[in-house]
């Protein structure tokens, strides 16, 4: 029997469009949207499918989209017969995949994770900061470009930023082995693009995001979400839940909670965690929720892993018959 894991993305996966099908297809992924919408006061389900998609794009927007719409989807999955016996998701996943182990509630997960966008955007003004892709260089390289670019004048964030300093840069999400994205100021991203190329990536791009995320520059909305954090209500996980900021599986309500708070302003350790999965035995990775980027880590980090996506009902509908489950 194939050991299943379900996996969560994060920003950069939405779509106008988003869900819609899901909801016109089973009442279950209906009942997820209504559900939202009632929570956050507004339309969000209406966002999702008609945009428009500078407005969906937005962080406080973004976030509770892509939660809503991964939820929906593990909904008829979950309706379906679908057990996993792990979960992790990339950033903002996994607040998703906190709430199907049964750590978190779907309202409280929503509620929380518009605050965190919205802290998220206050942290860093619209165009001062920047996230790009790295393609083909592996992490010890793409680390010393970020050295080299980032300006000395910048101190340490535990000792405090010096505001007329412009330009730390950083590796904040270890997608692969040779896929990394960097964050930080958009004149020390834009220094370490250059800096990448002349060393040998295949390809960089700047990525289309309001903010630096999982950078250093990321601390204020670190310290607003943490007293959020710490008083909602949060059990320990049924299943191990695979921490961004360590890779490690965490069983209780505490190591989740301090894995929500780092993960902020923290890297992303995804290359580590699907291999940690891997090598705890997990060779089944059904990506849950809009798009299949996911997906293509997985198979780049364990080539022999079986990966599925769920997000469509063309995709749900794929994976009945390989899985097992009830169409």
């Amino acid at each position: 029997m194939p050991r299943i894991a379900a996996l969560f993305p994060g920003q950069g996966s939405q779509t106008v469009g988003m869900g819609q099908d899901l909801v016109e297809a089973w009442p279950l992924a209906a009942d997820v949207f209504a559900r939202t919408d009632q929570t956050l006061g507004m339309p969000l389900s209406e966002l999702c499918w008609q945009g428009p998609e500078d407005e969906l794009r937005l962080t406080q927007n973004t976030q509770p989209a892509l939660l809503t719409h991964s939820i929906a989807a593990w909904r008829v999955l979950e309706a379906a017969g679908l057990r996993v016996e792990a979960v992790a998701g990339h950033s903002l996943g996994e607040y998703s995949a906190a709430v199907i182990a049964g750590a978190l509630q779907l309202d409280d997960a929503v509620r929380t994770v518009r605050l965190r966008g919205q802290l998220m955007q206050q942290a860093v003004p619209v165009g001062e900061g920047a996230m790009a892709a790295v393609i083909g260089l592996d992490e010890k390289a793409v680390r010393a470009a970020c050295i080299e670019a980032t300006d000395a004048g910048f101190k340490d964030p535990s000792g405090g930023t010096d505001p007329q300093s412009k330009g730390i840069v950083v590796a904040a999400n270890f997608n692969a082995p040779t896929q990394i994205v960097i964050a930080g100021h958009a004149s020390a991203v834009a220094r370490a693009i250059v800096l990448c190329s002349e060393r040998g990536a295949r390809k960089t791009k700047t990525l289309p995001v309001s903010a630096p995320f999982h950078s250093p520059l990321m601390a204020p909305a670190r310290e607003g979400l943490e007293p959020a954090l710490r008083q909602l209500q949060i059990s320990d996980p049924a299943v191990p839940l695979y921490r961004n900021v360590d890779a490690a599986p965490v069983l209780s309500a505490l190591e989740l909670r301090d894995g929500l708070i780092n993960q902020v302003d923290a890297p992303v350790r995804w290359t580590e965690t699907i291999q940690r999965m891997w090598d705890d035995g997990f060779d089944t990775f059904v990506e849950i929720g809009p798009g299949k980027a996911l997906g293509g880590m997985v198979r780049r980090i364990v080539r022999e892993a079986k990966v599925y996506s769920a997000g469509t009902v063309e995709s749900v509908q794929q994976l009945m018959e390989p899985l097992g489950l009830a169409s």
